[in-house]
């Protein structure tokens, strides 16, 4: 069994979010950019993403999607985020695909989305397996066969291609002209569903084009963004506290004397599920190096 390394940033769980939110979204998304069997509307759940039964740890995707409810119209959709080449992916994407294939009993495909073209180009390469005529080659979502979207009309007849462009096409010239269409489209949509896009977009981008997002954004000039303001401000304050038991949890192991590792550092900062984090302090007391934490 292949162990894929796992780096799970707030932009890459973001970008996660994003596919897995509105899953007919989700799906006129895929049947615009590719040529798969999935009906235009019908059955959709999210199915489990541990692709293992032995481990599932070891064997886990980003996230995965079932369409379709009757014995032959139904495929598996496996959804992976990659935001910098990883050599395991390339082992370790097959045995997703024929673990989701043989537990659901019906085709699966692979989709990775890339928002950096260079990572986009590698991950879209030919994936020999070793036996004849058995050859992956991923289906990626990148800047190059997303559209630049700067009608908000345009945006809203599918909405689930016009908020992944906004992350694709980060880096376009015409950027804010992108983001300001999709603001205006997710009005079109439940406040709720459009609040958690907002903040799915704002998760996946960085940087200045980060930045112009949340300019956008603190216009108000919809009401799913006086929702989107309210709840920055009050998950601000849970964090604060989160942010609190993570130096809890780092203070700890400094004071016994253990060698706390950059790596170490980072993921315990990261960290923004409080159960996780009040694990670890009460592991910081026993463990025999800051490592120990994780297992």
């Amino acid at each position: 069994m292949i162990t894929a390394r796992r780096s799970v940033t707030p932009q890459h769980e973001g970008i996660n979010k994003i596919l897995t939110l509105d899953l007919d979204h989700t799906r006129q998304l895929l049947l615009a950019l590719f040529d798969l069997p999935i009906a235009k509307s019908g059955a959709a759940r999210l199915a489990s993403p541990d692709l293992s039964e032995a481990d599932p740890g070891v064997c886990r995707a980003d996230g995965a999607i079932l369409y379709g409810e009757k014995k032959g119209d139904r495929l598996g959709v496996i959804v992976e985020t990659q935001r910098a080449e990883d050599e395991t992916k390339r082992y370790a994407w097959l045995e997703y695909i024929a673990n989701m294939r043989a537990r659901e009993r019906c085709p699966a495909c692979l989709v990775v989305i890339c928002p950096k073209g260079k990572v986009a180009k590698w991950a879209s390469g030919d994936i020999p397996t070793g036996h004849p005529g058995l050859v992956l080659k991923p289906l990626v979502i990148h800047e190059g066969n997303t559209p630049v979207i700067t009608d908000a009309r345009q945006a809203a007849e599918n909405i689930g291609l016009a908020v992944v462009s906004v992350v694709t096409q980060s880096e376009h010239p015409r950027f804010n002209d992108i983001t300001a269409a999709v603001q205006a489209a997710l009005d079109t949509i439940d406040r709720e569903t459009a609040y958690r896009y907002a903040r799915y977009i704002s998760l996946s981008l960085e940087g200045d084009s980060q930045e112009e997002w949340g300019r956008g954004m603190r216009t108000k000039t919809y009401p799913y963004q006086g929702v989107y303001a309210e709840c920055l401000v009050a998950e601000g304050e849970v964090k604060g506290e989160v942010k609190g038991e993570a130096k809890s949890v780092l203070k700890v192991l400094d004071m016994r004397g253990l060698v706390v590792s950059d790596e170490v550092r980072e993921r315990v900062m990261d960290c923004l599920d409080e159960a996780i984090l009040d694990g670890w302090l009460q592991r910081a007391l026993k463990v025999d190096s800051a490592e120990e934490l994780f297992l």
